[in-house]
């Protein structure tokens, strides 16, 4: 685990950096974090050994160990940030296993199971209702395809939810029918940002981050009139899963090479901490793909 800073040029004005230093104190302070519960799965049979997303690519090597080890810089970060970890065992032969985010949506002690868009992640669905239904969760199984928190993002009381790749509309039905919660539908139109958590990022409880050009016109009108504060990321940090991050509401866990998201993060008052999960983005995911929310 690496924890960033915020590196200023040698040349700033130090005025402006006094303000701008002060201004981030003023946010941090008002900021209390929300303590987390979440599921992860550990990456013991990761590899990429078929194609069903613009980053994986089977001819290039990948290293199970090293992906384990990364892995395990965020499951130690969010035990040190207080976060209440559980674990579903991994099963031999589900590669994307390791993105519990996919594997469904829990709210109000509900969970709606997951009901993957291709063959090879499939099992991955029952697999995790089996772990909610020993948990404790109420479970719900689908009847439409979707890839759960992968498209589904709780924000200020709404479900942000998505389409257009992995996910289908009449998925966003069944949200409305078994959480009684608003449900905001976003067109996905980039092929590269896939889920609607590698194109957003929720920061709190009504802030968010997103990567404009990775939605439909009406949909970025929508998120420009619910969140006219939001930060918008730049293809650069995108490009490497920048907005793929998860936080308490004071400290966000991010990609440590999407440095202008850091920036921007500071900027606004929150703390940061980069991680390095480069073997799992060989596979399309980074800190938020590995990271399921529990909400009992």
């Amino acid at each position: 685990m690496q924890q960033t800073t915020d590196a200023r040029p040698e040349t700033a004005n130090p005025r402006t950096a006094s303000t701008q230093t002060a201004t981030a104190q003023l946010g941090l302070d008002a900021r209390a974090a929300v303590h987390k519960t979440v599921l992860m799965c550990r990456p013991e049979h990761f590899t990429v050994s078929y194609r069903i997303n613009p980053w994986m690519n089977p001819e290039l090597p990948t290293s199970t160990p090293l992906a384990v080890e990364q892995w395990q810089s965020l499951h130690d970060a969010y035990r040190s940030l207080g976060y209440d970890v559980e674990l579903i065992e991994p099963i031999p032969g589900l590669n994307d296993m390791v993105y519990a985010a996919n594997g469904g949506f829990t709210l109000d002690g509900h969970a709606y199971g997951a009901k993957f868009t291709y063959e090879e992640r499939v099992p991955e669905g029952p697999a995790y209702m089996s772990w909610f239904e020993a948990n404790g969760f109420e479970v719900h199984e689908p009847r439409a395809i979707n890839e759960g928190e992968g498209d589904f993002l709780l924000s200020n009381g709404a479900i942000l939810a998505g389409h257009g790749f992995r996910t289908t509309l009449e998925s966003h039905d069944e949200l409305r029918s078994i959480f009684d919660r608003e449900v905001v539908s976003l067109r996905l139109v980039d092929p590269s940002f896939y889920h609607l958590d590698t194109a957003v990022a929720i920061l709190d409880e009504s802030n968010i981050a997103y990567l404009p050009k990775a939605f439909d016109d009406a949909s970025r009108a929508e998120l420009e009139r619910r969140y006219p504060d939001a930060i918008l990321v730049d293809d650069q940090d995108a490009s490497v899963l920048g907005l793929n991050s998860f936080g308490d509401g004071r400290t966000m866990l991010i990609a440590e090479r999407a440095t202008g998201f850091e920036r921007q993060l500071r900027e606004r008052g929150y703390e940061t901490v980069g991680l390095d999960l480069s073997e799992l983005l060989l596979g399309g995911g980074g800190i938020k793909c590995c990271t399921l929310e529990l909400r009992r």
